[in-house]
């Protein structure tokens, strides 16, 4: 005798093909959450561990910033005291500057030439005087310009005396003293119209 099926299969093999894709459907659905929670942890973490590096690498560069800073505070002070060492060093160099000026303006104001002052400004000697004759004022300023101590000699004039005898002219001269070229302050000194360079 024939077996009849009179169940409604079509309906059941239905909802069980629907049961699959729902069932399928949330797999997918679980995986795809599970794979963008996976790849937002491992994003996470690479976003952590960069910021960690960027906060490492910010308090090393404060640490350098605060070094750099002390280095050129240790540079400013050996400037400082380059400048003082200098100070020193010209200051002891000019100690008897002018005991050696003096004896040098004697070696080289030649018989016939008279100082009546003798100012300093700076490198700068200002010698007011008389002399004898033009080729005296001549031989001064070759001896300046052979010495050790004196150069760059100037002439800034020199003209007939205005005394009764008018046999020495009036001059005045302009020198330069090496290597002292800030030497301090201005001084002056004045002599008597005298023989400077020795005897008549």
């Amino acid at each position: 005798m024939a077996y009849l099926n009179l169940l409604p299969w079509r309906e059941a093999q239905r909802k069980q093909k629907q049961a699959r894709f729902v069932t399928m459907l949330s797999a997918t659905g679980v995986i795809t959450f599970l794979v963008v929670l996976g790849i937002s942890q491992i994003y996470s973490a690479k976003i952590d561990g960069q910021n960690s590096r960027n906060n490492y690498l910010q308090s090393e560069i404060t640490i350098l910033d605060q070094r750099i800073v002390e280095i050129n505070q240790l540079e400013e002070k050996k400037k400082n005291l380059q400048r003082r060492i200098e100070l020193i060093a010209e200051l002891q160099r000019s100690r008897n500057l002018g005991t050696q000026i003096m004896d040098e303006i004697a070696k080289v104001v030649p018989a016939g030439v008279y100082l009546s002052s003798l100012e300093k400004k700076g490198p700068s000697l200002l010698l007011v005087g008389k002399s004898e004759s033009n080729n005296r004022l001549s031989n001064m300023l070759r001896s300046v310009e052979n010495s050790d101590l004196l150069t760059d000699p100037l002439l800034e004039f020199i003209e007939a005396g205005q005394d009764s005898s008018q046999l020495l002219s009036d001059f005045k001269m302009h020198l330069m003293v090496k290597g002292f070229e800030s030497v301090q302050g201005p001084a002056k000194a004045t002599t008597p119209a005298q023989p400077a360079g020795g005897q008549k």
